[in-house]
């Protein structure tokens, strides 16, 4: 189960404990702002996509959407989302709860998106469609092994902290 393996990784950054699991739904991001409780640009959602026989994820702000001119400078090709077939391959989490970290798949590459710098803490999945943890975004960069930074969406406000 997907979030075992989350659960088990976060143990080895005295994390575990923090798992918010929640009665309902959290497999979408309006979902689970309302079980978080926060708003929903406060979710990292955490997006899947081929890039050159492989698996590249990008995680961004609940309110951002991918922008295809920007996604294709920064990868060189279109942007390309897998099937939920492929996101369990390569992830080894399924859509609704896939997260940036718990992955032992070298073939997948984790990118933070600028949409998610407003914030101090936001909440990524932890393994299943019920869950989320609240993260710095230091956290985030630790725990997902980011690559980096890049700017590849649209429609979020750049404004400061909500």
């Amino acid at each position: 189960m997907s979030i075992e393996k989350v659960r088990a990784f976060l143990a080895q950054k005295g994390r575990e404990g923090d798992i918010l699991e929640f009665d309902v739904s959290s497999a979408t991001v309006e979902l689970a702002a309302q079980a978080v409780g926060c708003a929903p640009e406060r979710i990292a959602k955490t997006l899947s996509f081929f890039v050159e026989e492989s698996c590249v994820l990008v995680v961004c702000a609940g309110d951002a959407k991918i922008d295809n001119g920007k996604f294709k400078a920064q990868f060189h090709t279109k942007a390309k989302m897998l099937t939920p077939d492929q996101v369990v391959e390569f992830t080894g989490h399924a859509v609704g709860g896939v997260c940036p970290f718990a992955i032992e798949n070298p073939a997948v590459a984790t990118f933070l998106d600028a949409s998610l710098k407003r914030f101090t803490t936001v909440y990524p999945a932890a393994g299943s469609s019920n869950s989320a943890i609240a993260l710095t975004l230091s956290e985030l960069e630790e725990f997902s092994d980011s690559k980096g930074w890049v700017d590849v969406c649209k429609n979020w406000d750049h404004k400061g902290e909500l």
